[in-house]
């Protein structure tokens, strides 16, 4: 399905931005860099795989052959890019609660940008600007974002404990070993397609 790899969905946003106003939005974007307290909220999400903003001046598009016509643009565009878990409406509204202020700061300059709040109008706005992934590589196609982080976690206790108790006597390892268990409960995911990998798929299986 488009979009979509495994838990994951690829979401790719290009609005126009008025070309003379683009020298605000870098350094926007720059401030932001500088005092993360700015996407605070966004950092927290925990559903996130990663989210850029990019701007594309009205001279910069590939020309990759001779033959290939020059673009006369009117506006410089920004690229925003980001792959998530969950479903497109619940990580724009996600984004929306996290950094209202910040999304309308960073779109301030595109074209008809209606604004964060109302929903409504900002799903209409990100909906009409998206362009389709089609073709969509995902590493860990069953893992979550928090799916890949406890599996950092466990791995790494896993070999602190080895190191530990390798030598360890029946009676202590079985000891140590239960409270590495219950310590690491919360990290022991299942890593299958819940509750839909796609409607594709759902279909298939039908």
């Amino acid at each position: 399905m488009s979009n979509i790899a495994g838990k994951a969905y690829a979401m790719n946003v290009i609005t126009p931005i008025r070309w003379y106003m683009t020298w605000i939005n870098k350094l926007i974007f720059w401030i932001a860099l500088k005092t993360p307290s700015t996407l605070k909220g966004l950092i927290t999400l925990s559903l996130i795989h990663y989210a850029r903003w990019v701007i594309i001046g009205r001279k910069q598009f590939p020309h990759l052959d001779k033959h290939q016509p020059k673009e006369d643009l009117h506006y410089a565009y920004m690229l925003f890019f980001s792959n998530f878990n969950g479903s497109w409406a619940q990580y724009v509204d996600s984004f929306t609660f996290a950094i209202p202020a910040g999304l309308d700061l960073f779109w301030k300059w595109n074209v008809r940008y209606p604004k964060s709040v109302p929903l409504t109008s900002f799903h209409s706005y990100i909906q009409f600007n998206q362009i389709q992934t089609d073709h969509y590589y995902n590493a860990y196609p069953m893992a979550t974002a928090n799916d890949i982080k406890s599996a950092k976690k466990v791995k790494a206790a896993l070999l602190d404990f080895d190191t530990r108790y390798a030598a360890a006597k029946p009676e202590e390892f079985q000891k140590q070993y239960n409270k590495l268990l219950r310590e690491l409960q919360h990290d022991l995911g299942t890593m299958q397609p819940l509750p839909i990998v796609s409607l594709a798929d759902q279909a298939k299986g039908d």
